[in-house]
């Protein structure tokens, strides 16, 4: 997947059961990218992840030039229950089994993977104690870790930066542009139009539709957010 490009999500329409979300979305995903989707709750933002992702498969529609992407999802919150006495580093770890298969021993260069991403997200001193131990900002930094350890090909992420201090959206903005800069595939939504407007492309999601498509200054208007958002008094979300 890596190179110049884009990945076409063509016509798009998925859903649970007999509840449809996403309608006819058609949008074109640079690749070696970072693209940001943005849009109220409900409009189809982390289903858009999953067809992406390969975890919910379209009733209409697919996704073209993927070609053998392999993806690394991020989830808001982990499935590890916080009884388990996991460390950090060993939850990071669990991305390398993407490569090498569940419950097979890791090398010496995957645990180097490993403390990379650690480093990457500004974790490095949290490596040793245990998940539950983390803060929800801290949780959602070693999730982003474990996915980076998967070295993905196409990287997705559902509100990394949600809840985070100044710090660590810094920390999680310079992972992105390190993943790009190896030739990732980011797609991420975010509610953060900061970081939105950092991105080089940004999809506008209203109602399961795609409103507006574009550069991020040219997609995140007044008047765009202001339809996306239905506020009758003109105001859109903080960053």
């Amino acid at each position: 997947m890596r190179g110049t490009g884009v990945v076409v999500i063509r016509d798009v329409t998925a859903g649970y059961g007999r509840r449809t979300v996403l309608h006819c979305l058609a949008a074109s995903l640079p690749r070696a990218g970072v693209t940001a989707v943005v849009g109220p709750n409900g409009s189809g933002k982390s289903t858009l992840l999953g067809v992406l992702a390969g975890t919910v498969r379209p009733t209409q529609g697919g996704i073209e030039g993927a070609g053998g992407a392999r993806p690394g999802y991020v989830v808001q919150r982990d499935a590890v229950p916080d009884a388990l006495p996991i460390t950090v580093r060993d939850t990071v770890a669990m991305g390398r089994w993407a490569l090498r298969g569940p419950w097979r021993r890791l090398t010496a260069h995957d645990w180097s993977v490993v403390d990379a991403c650690l480093a990457t997200v500004g974790m490095s001193e949290l490596a040793g104690c245990r998940l539950s131990a983390l803060s929800g900002g801290q949780r959602r930094r070693a999730l982003l870790a474990q996915g980076l350890a998967q070295e993905p090909d196409l990287l997705l992420l559902d509100e990394p930066a949600n809840g985070l201090d100044l710090d660590a959206r810094q920390h999680i903005a310079a992972a992105l542009d390190r993943e790009k800069a190896r030739g990732v595939t980011v797609v991420h939504v975010t509610h953060d139009l900061a970081m939105a407007m950092r991105a080089e492309h940004c999809l506008l999601l209203d109602q399961g539709r795609l409103l507006a498509e574009g550069p991020p200054g040219d997609v995140l208007t007044p008047e765009t957010l202001n339809r996306a958002f239905h506020d009758p008094l003109g105001r859109v979300p903080r960053p």
